[in-house]
């Protein structure tokens, strides 16, 4: 048997349940940002998707928040048994798209014809990244089924040939790059195994208050104080629809800001509401 086959298949044979309780949110692995420090060589990159992310443990595709996605019958008919992670992904640009077909109570089962199941990893897979990126292209083939595709991965020549395609990505309408450790184990919570390389960077914080607006927001949402997982506040005001400033994020939401750096005190510079994280 070829050691590439039978790599393949012992990773199929002992693959875990990417987790056990239905109610909970599914472990995952979340990204540090990309620092230039690190050894470029030993990381494997791919294009970071504008989707929605989406874990699959053999049986049921739920949002990370553990929630069920209502998936039409013939999308997930033929998905491996296998757990998978990965992005209900439409195209570069089309987040606000493919969130409201796949957020749907009833499937709207034209929508789905469009979305394509990104897969960048296998919840519980053993051996390193590399080695499950070859699992991956495996699974694929053999479902052969065209809204199941394997993101692509590639080693980069140096920092100038990352910097390239980075350039590239953005300048086509991508979020940026995202860079795994070629040699690292599965594992799940935020590490430098896995890094996000972007224009701009995304966080997420709680509402814990409303701001009036004043002049032309008069009578409507002025801005949002939100609270970071350290326990810093600080308002988040631009952003918002005209929608949403009539009926902004209440109390106690979750909701994803854009910032391009830090100030000196460790606040978002230049933070942009983006989107409620509960609503997927």
């Amino acid at each position: 048997m070829p050691r590439l086959l039978a790599a393949v298949l012992l990773g199929l044979a002992f693959a875990l349940p990417a987790y056990s309780n239905a109610d909970e949110a599914p472990p995952i692995l979340l990204a540090n940002v990309y620092r230039d420090q690190i050894d470029l060589s030993r990381y494997m990159v791919s294009e970071k998707l504008d989707g929605i992310r989406a874990i699959w443990d053999g049986q049921v595709l739920r949002f990370r928040s553990g929630r069920t996605i209502n998936a039409p019958a013939w999308f997930i008919a033929d998905l491996p048994k296998q757990p998978l992670d990965g992005e209900l992904w439409i195209a570069r640009g089309q987040f606000e798209r493919v969130s409201g077909i796949v957020r749907r109570e009833v499937p709207d089962d034209a929508g789905w014809r469009d979305v394509r199941y990104m897969v960048f990893e296998l919840p519980g897979a053993p051996g390193p990244f590399s080695q499950r990126v070859e699992q991956i292209r495996h699974l694929v083939r053999q479902a052969n089924v065209p809204w199941l595709i394997e993101i692509q991965q590639f080693f980069p020549v140096d920092r100038g040939s990352l910097k390239k395609r980075f350039d590239d990505v953005v300048r086509g309408g991508g979020e940026g790059l995202m860079l795994h450790l070629a040699d690292a184990p599965y594992q799940t919570g935020r590490s430098d195994v896995l890094l996000k390389m972007k224009p701009l960077q995304d966080a997420e914080a709680v509402v814990v208050g409303h701001q009036p607006g004043k002049g032309r927001f008069a009578g409507m949402l002025g801005a949002l104080r939100v609270r970071m997982p350290d326990g810093r506040e600080f308002m988040l005001g631009t952003g918002f629809s005209d929608a949403q400033r009539r009926q902004p994020p209440a109390l106690g939401t979750t909701v994803t800001y854009r910032y391009r750096d830090l100030t000196a005190k460790g606040l978002p510079r230049f933070a942009n509401f983006l989107r409620v994280r509960e609503a997927l």
